[in-house]
């Protein structure tokens, strides 16, 4: 059966969230955790749908029951799971993370082969790709076959010229699933070359162009050809730069609770913007209270806005409640799609557990 036409594609990361309900201590002294979708692509794809738009994630789950939960969590919110691919004999990824506002968040990714990093190139579903007005990658889905080769298959043969479509570069630098991290800059010029939007922080631009200054990595990613190039500073705010536009907000001001997932709520409010074909500074302005709201709440996926919440705190400054985590504001739900199973292959092996904290989302502070 043929795919619709969609309006977001993304390719990467999913897993269960599991957040600390006791806050300000480490997971030595945590007693409660609250469950929540997870993976950066997969909040992007849901953050889409919260704005209206038809998504979908292609990713890979394990044959267990956090792989059927990952699967009723997407149709919940909005998400299409038709191209969710289904990994006999891998485990579902689980993150744990502790939360030490504002600013401290350390993540524990438990991903020992995991399945997300063992799509292949014949998993896509090329002509879906191919049509989706935009399509999402991550600079993570590169730092292992063979989730590298179906990453740069992906965007290989969209249209770089076209207005309209999208491929936006997620640079999204995480060294610890990197064997090689110093082999990270070619793979992402070899992204680069592919995508007309590229979305990163400092840490991120460093990898994919040699400089920390948001100016000069902003003229470098467009001179790599792409159309927007948007660089997050986190309580410096953010930078987006097109050939002949430049638009600069600081960040909004939010009491935070959780920082993560506030880059990827970014995300999915500037997908809305370039799919609406929105002015850029809109487009930035809703993307940048986006990132904000987000880190004002416990969650990621539950926590990501509509667009009448953004207009509210855009023009109120108060950021909407979170909904309960048993009550999610989720989109329409989206009818079940046939489960792709994916042969078992030899795969590179994951990473039990590893921290990170990347908070520097350019929405709040």
């Amino acid at each position: 059966m043929t795919a619709p036409r969609f309006d977001l594609v993304t390719l990467g990361r999913v897993g269960v969230d599991l957040y600390p309900e006791q806050v300000g201590v480490g997971l030595a002294e945590v007693r409660t955790f609250a469950k929540y979708l997870g993976g950066s692509a997969t909040n992007v794809a849901v953050a889409a749908a919260r704005h209206g738009l038809r998504s979908a994630v292609t990713t890979g789950v394990g044959d267990d029951p956090l792989g059927g939960f990952v699967r009723a969590a997407l149709r919940g919110f909005g998400v299409d799971d038709r191209f969710v691919v289904t990994v006999p004999g891998a485990q579902t990824p689980v993150v744990l993370c502790e939360i030490f506002p504002p600013d401290d968040f350390p993540l524990y990714f438990y991903r020992p082969d995991a399945p997300d990093m063992r799509i292949r190139a014949d998993d896509l579903d090329a002509e879906a790709l191919r049509a989706a007005r935009v399509v999402w990658v991550t600079g993570s889905g590169l730092s292992a076959e063979p989730s590298r080769t179906a990453t740069l298959a992906a965007i290989a043969d969209r249209p770089r010229d076209e207005a309209g479509n999208e491929t936006v570069f997620d640079l999204d630098w995480r060294p610890m699933f990197w064997a090689r991290p110093e082999d990270a800059p070619a793979w992402y010029a070899r992204a680069l070359t592919h995508a007309t939007v590229a979305v990163g922080n400092r840490d991120e631009v460093e990898v994919a162009v040699g400089t920390r200054d948001p100016d000069e990595a902003a003229d470098r990613l467009l001179a790599r050809g792409l159309r927007l190039a948007v660089v997050k500073q986190g309580p410096h705010g953010v930078l987006a730069r097109t050939p002949s536009e430049e638009v600069r907000l600081p960040p909004m001001p939010v009491d935070v609770v959780n920082g993560l997932g506030a880059g990827d709520a970014f995300g999915g409010a500037l997908v809305s913007g370039l799919v609406a074909g929105l002015p850029l500074a809109r487009t930035l302005e809703l993307a940048n209270a986006a990132g904000a709201l987000v880190a004002s709440r416990h969650s990621c996926a539950d926590a990501m806005p509509t667009t009448g919440e953004l207009d509210e705190f855009i023009r109120t400054g108060a950021a909407p409640p979170e909904a309960p985590a048993d009550r999610p504001a989720q989109a329409a739900p989206v009818p079940a799609a046939p489960v792709l199973t994916a042969p078992v292959r030899a795969a590179s092996a994951g990473i039990p557990a590893a921290a990170d904290s990347r908070t520097d989302n350019g929405g709040s502070r």
